[in-house]
């Protein structure tokens, strides 16, 4: 099965499920250790652990081969935030071309301007016009049918329109390929997450993105139709507050002594970049004999046998 059907299987699902958000190939497999049935591969975080702002900075070359290496390690399906597609139609399909080739599962691209400017930065939310956003989104499924799904992601709320346009805009989205869509909302309480899935009858999963409003509890969501809600930055931010605690510890005591314990073991990093199995594959393919060969003997035994 592929990791694009995969990836739809956690949408359809009556219960909901979570994505974790992963910004490399070891975050993505940490999630994958953890439990979680599929990754979220963030703009941001992409772009921050590159140094980058989250503006478009990072080509889409440049997030295609760090998206290459998270498919090659882990199993679970990945959903690639694609931003607003690089581009009009043709770099979106494009795009959707390589993700597909890739096999990573998904990719969600939201109805916004390019170059985007991430949903948490005040001012500069200019959407697009839906009927551009519908071509990008047919042009998507076109190219890459089934081998990736392929998830709308509605900024109306982020923009400050209202409940009326959400829903026009994803009834739109749904019908011009998505097979899920994606309803944000900045603000620090679910309402605008809520009123929209009560007016929601479509039969299109929906995904959130609960990083303002993240102490409600997951039921809210279930009971209200939410398929899947993405933990989008939440390991990103974790990494950053760790790195900064130790480097300032690090900095101020000048030695490991008692800190030590609060972080990883070696062993478990070789564990996460899987040396386990480059061991096993030492011992078969090492010492490997073809079958039906004789074993392979040194010159020198060969000379001392002719001598005898």
């Amino acid at each position: 099965m592929t990791k694009a059907r995969v990836l739809a299987g956690i949408f359809e699902r009556a219960e909901l499920d979570f994505l974790m958000g992963a910004h490399d190939a070891l975050s993505a497999v940490i999630a994958e250790d953890s439990g979680f049935a599929g990754v979220w591969l963030s703009g941001l975080g992409l772009s921050a652990t590159s140094g980058l702002r989250d503006s478009n900075e990072l080509s889409w070359t440049q997030v295609v081969e760090r998206i290459e290496l998270v498919a090659d390690r882990v199993s679970v399906p990945g959903l690639v935030d694609i931003d607003t597609g690089y581009g009009d139609f043709n770099n979106v399909r494009i795009v959707a071309r390589k993700l597909a080739r890739i096999g990573v599962g998904g990719a969600c691209i939201e109805d916004k301007v390019f170059p985007k400017t991430n949903s948490f930065i005040e001012g500069g939310q200019v959407l697009a016009e839906q009927t551009e956003f519908c071509g990008r989104l047919k042009a998507a499924k076109d190219t890459a049918g089934d081998e990736l799904f392929l998830v709308a992601r509605c900024e109306a709320f982020v923009a400050g329109r209202p409940l009326a346009e959400a829903l026009d805009r994803c009834h739109l989205y749904a019908e011009s390929g998505a097979d899920a869509v994606l309803i944000h909302s900045k603000a620090s309480v679910p309402d605008e997450i809520l009123a929209f899935m009560r007016e929601w009858h479509w039969p299109v999963p929906v995904a959130i993105v609960p990083t303002k409003y993240s102490t409600v509890l997951a039921e809210v969501f279930e009971r209200a139709g939410v398929s899947v809600a993405i933990w989008a930055n939440q390991s990103l931010r974790a990494a950053i507050t760790a790195m900064q605690e130790l480097c300032g510890e690090l900095r101020d005591r000048r030695t490991m002594r008692d800190l030590e314990g609060t972080i990883a073991a070696l062993p478990r990093v070789f564990e996460l970049a899987n040396n386990a199995e480059l061991d096993l594959a030492k011992d078969l393919y090492s010492s490997y004999v073809p079958p039906g060969s004789a074993p392979r003997t040194s010159a020198l035994q060969s000379a001392t046998s002719r001598a005898t």
